[in-house]
């Protein structure tokens, strides 16, 4: 084996460890199946299952079963099936781009941060803990408000109040690797601020952070749904949260059509957390090397 082979060996060899230690969970493994099959049913389940969302199909609150659909139908008379279906898409998509936003602004935030440390870290770390302390389902409440129910607002809304834990996470970490050896050693070679920032201790932080990531796509869906049930959710689209939403006033005279959603919602976030709890461990160094 040439020496160039063995160095590649040796840079694949933690990859494997991680991947390892992953599949050996089988609560992750079983998370990230479901999480799977949720993304498959929602970006190709529509294909198959043609019945417009919105389309008034039969008699409304017909129950479960009625007539060959599967769940019933609402209010309207529309199929829930097919609102669970489209709207496994739209809420999934919501929780990646949401938790995106919030990864954005706490990496950047934690970052300088704990960088540079003195009076940049101090006005970053009070910013952080007002957002912290600020009731945020009532602050992106204001946030729809002002700029609409759309897709886009309310995905802006619940990155924007969500990020202050990714931003103190990522803070302690650069705490932590900005003193070891390596990162001083690239500072005395002349690199810049940001290169040390973004291409040598971000990556090293990068563990934690992805495993905060994760956990902040469940909760995003979840803040959707309530967000939804208070009548804040786009009336253009299917989400979980909208359907559960536009059939809360009749939660107690057809259950079905607010627990199925709220199903969908429970097993989908379920399957994140536990996804996020296989990251957490295969991305520990202390258990890939038992």
């Amino acid at each position: 084996m040439s020496h160039l082979d063995e160095q590649e060996e040796i840079q694949a060899k933690p990859s494997r460890e991680m991947v390892g230690v992953f599949l050996r969970s089988y609560s992750a493994l079983t998370g990230l199946i479901i999480l799977i099959a949720v993304s498959i049913m929602g970006f190709i389940g529509p294909i198959f299952y043609t019945i417009d969302p919105f389309d008034m199909v039969w008699m409304p609150f017909s129950p479960p079963g009625a007539d060959g659909y599967l769940l019933g139908t609402d209010y309207l008379g529309r199929d829930i099936l097919s609102q669970i279906i489209n709207g496994a898409r739209v809420s999934i998509a919501i929780g990646f781009a949401a938790a995106s936003v919030s990864c954005f602004i706490g990496v950047g935030i934690g970052a300088f941060a704990g960088f540079y440390g003195g009076w940049i870290e101090e006005i970053l770390m009070r910013i952080t803990e007002f957002f912290q302390v600020l009731p945020t389902l009532l602050f992106a409440m204001v946030i729809v408000a002002l700029f609409g129910s759309s897709v886009l607002s309310i995905t802006v809304a619940i990155g924007a109040v969500s990020w202050a834990s990714v931003a103190r996470i990522t803070r302690s970490e650069f705490l932590r690797i900005k003193e070891l050896d390596f990162v001083q050693a690239s500072k005395a070679s002349g690199s810049s601020d940001l290169n040390l920032i973004f291409l040598v201790i971000l990556p090293n932080a990068a563990a934690p952070i992805i495993v905060q990531s994760a956990l902040l796509v469940g909760a995003a869906i979840t803040f959707e749904a309530g967000l939804a049930f208070l009548g804040l959710s786009d009336p253009n689209v299917v989400s979980w949260g909208q359907v559960i939403g536009a059939n809360r006033t009749y939660i107690l005279d057809a259950t079905y059509t607010v627990t199925f959603p709220g199903i969908a919602i429970f097993v989908t976030v379920l399957a994140i957390s536990l996804v996020g709890d296989g990251l957490n461990d295969a991305l520990n160094p202390k258990l890939r090397s038992r």
